[in-house]
């Protein structure tokens, strides 16, 4: 109970210092830099890195989860101005057509169409894929960006705790279903979206689902936490 309390005053701090601070924060620290991206000062750590990237991505085709809105939607509008094939994966078709057609006015060139995955339902996700790979021969980036944050104690269809079976488990089957078209499209990239939040996240493995007890804070940082051991155990396997 003690580190629990700990946990969520470091959590309180954490958020009172970004409010705080926010009108300072412009742009952020990466953790990795090469030539084309853009690395600034740890007092701008928060708001994230700054991609120079020039590169063109004509010939290429990249899924998005989440893309019809926030980080997903101006991922979609940067790399469609790039000249990729982008495919939306959204749960509400009407309000990813919508950012679709935000897209097309944005970019004229921009090709982008729109797929319903609900990732609280590994049905849809099974249905998604099957019609995928029926219909797409290539897939050069998959980006895992959809998910849920700090929301009430609810359940996927197939009973997962929220956090846990949208922002992890789900993503976890796609990226398993797409992974041949993935290596056979080589070179081929699959991005998870993570958080800071996993710094403050643990794998409860005795109580996964959070049946027992339940803190949608802390559910979300062990989901954060999930995705980035869920990359760096893909990386490892896929290397080479």
């Amino acid at each position: 109970m003690m580190v629990l309390l700990v946990i969520v005053a470091g959590l309180g701090v954490v958020t009172l210092l970004v409010i705080l601070f926010a009108p300072h924060i412009r742009s952020g620290l990466l953790v990795g830099q090469n030539e084309h991206c853009e690395g600034v000062t740890f007092g701008k750590y928060a708001a994230g890195g700054v991609c120079r990237s020039p590169v063109s991505l004509e010939g290429k085709t990249v899924l998005i989860t989440g893309a019809n809105t926030g980080i997903g939607k101006e991922t979609a509008l940067e790399l469609a101005v790039r000249g990729a094939r982008v495919i939306m994966a959204c749960r509400d078709i009407d309000k990813g057509e919508e950012s679709a057609d935000s897209i097309r006015a944005s970019c004229a060139h921009a090709q982008v169409e729109v797929r319903q995955l609900d990732l609280a339902d590994t049905c849809s996700i099974r249905a998604f894929a099957q019609k995928f790979l029926a219909e797409v021969n290539q897939l050069h980036i998959l980006i895992n960006n959809a998910g849920v944050m700090m929301c009430p104690y609810t359940k996927t269809i197939d009973g997962f705790e929220m956090h846990i079976g949208v922002n992890h488990l789900g993503h976890f089957l796609l990226a398993s279903l797409l992974i041949g078209l993935l290596k056979r499209s080589a070179p081929a990239r699959i991005v998870v979206v993570s958080s800071l939040a996993h710094n403050f996240g643990w794998i409860r493995f005795h109580d996964l689902h959070s049946q027992g007890s339940y803190n949608s804070g802390l559910a979300y940082c062990q989901s954060k936490l999930a995705n980035v051991l869920f990359a760096r155990e893909l990386s490892r396997r896929l290397k080479g």
